[in-house]
């Protein structure tokens, strides 16, 4: 039961700046970028904001601008498959694709990227790359248990299992829809994966009557975690940690049993020689320390898949027990399992 703390925050960003010499906010008076010596496209599923901080301060350090192009992860596949020419390694219009590792993974089977291995990814762990350096992750955001400092102090057992919290009594919980955000029905579909079907639907059904509101948001049940509307919450690891960060009083646990994660990840599509450098640099970048500065001081906090970062060794949470999520399921189970939930959990 431990968290990413403000004093690990601070130490990471002196840390930083005193190697970048000062460090910038997205947010101040912009500076005249001057012209840039070379430009990406990136195809991304990152949100909007996110991406802003990235391709911002990515221009202003190394005066490449990085084009980001929001799309969804179906468009982003149908639109490089669109792209490739006879040859289906090549890719005309986009340079390299940061995107959720799912998306990655079934292009990356398709042959649309380009085999990329550096000092810097060959740190990462298998379990967050392809085999074959098609994509690398760069960074992952986990779901935990987001608990409310007032209820901790008022019980000794608090749950830190699946099956415990489906089973703890006297309980008020908060969580995100299984409709209506990624992150959560991934969490479904890993259980599913991992636990199998049986006992997910069973941990499910004994969450059910324990939820206060199925929220629409991520965001949502980690407020209502801090505001004591509930005692503890399923959420992102993420937005826990924004909250934190705005002094709400809660406290994160990891799942002993597992969890689930989404994992953000890039792969380099041009075949272009000077590109290819140009991505590749791009692609390191995102894997440093830099890059996790930047996003954290504009309140996005992720763990990066880098060991060798500061940023990785601050984040407590950076050994906890990940779901294997190499089993996938089709779209149409997928829906079929989210249809279960609906019938046999949710309007029970």
């Amino acid at each position: 039961m431990r968290r990413f703390t403000t004093l690990s925050l601070t130490v990471l960003m002196v840390c930083l700046a005193a190697v970048a010499g000062m460090t910038f906010s997205v947010d101040a008076d912009k500076k005249t970028l001057g012209v840039p010596t070379a430009e990406l496209t990136a195809y991304t599923t990152l949100p909007a904001e996110t991406a802003a901080v990235l391709s911002e301060v990515y221009e202003r350090e190394n005066k490449v601008r990085v084009n980001f192009v929001p799309m969804s992860s179906a468009d982003i596949l149908q639109e490089i498959k669109n792209d490739s020419v006879s040859d289906p390694t090549v890719v005309r219009t986009v340079d390299i694709v940061v995107a959720d590792s799912k998306i990655l993974r079934e292009a990356a089977e398709l042959n649309l990227f380009t085999p990329y291995t550096s000092e810097t990814n060959d740190a990462v762990k298998d379990a967050f790359k392809d085999e074959h350096d098609r994509w690398i992750g760069i960074w992952y955001d986990p779901i935990i248990f987001c608990v409310n400092r007032d209820y901790m102090r008022s019980t000794v057992d608090l749950p830190d299992t699946w099956e415990k919290l489906s089973k703890a009594g006297n309980i008020r919980v908060g969580i995100t829809d299984f409709l209506a955000a990624d992150a959560s029905a991934n969490l479904m579909f890993q259980m599913i994966g991992n636990f199998g079907d049986v006992k997910t639907y069973e941990i499910l059904s004994g969450l059910h009557p324990k939820v206060v509101q199925y929220a629409k948001f991520l965001s949502n049940p980690v407020r209502q975690a801090g505001m004591g509307e509930v005692d503890i919450s399923v959420a992102v690891e993420s937005e826990t940690l924004r909250y934190m960060q705005n002094g709400y009083p809660l406290k994160i646990i990891y799942p002993a049993d597992g969890t689930s994660r989404l994992l953000t990840g890039f792969g380099i599509t041009t075949t272009d020689s000077a590109k290819n450098q140009v991505a590749a640099k791009f692609a390191d970048w995102l894997l440093g320390d830099e890059a996790q500065l930047y996003l954290q001081t504009n309140g996005f906090y992720f763990v990066p898949t880098n060991p060798q970062t500061l940023a990785y060794k601050s984040f407590a949470g950076k050994n906890l027990r990940l779901f294997d999520d190499k089993q996938t399921f089709p779209y149409e189970q997928q829906r079929a399992f989210l249809d279960r939930w609906v019938k046999d959990v949710r309007l029970k």
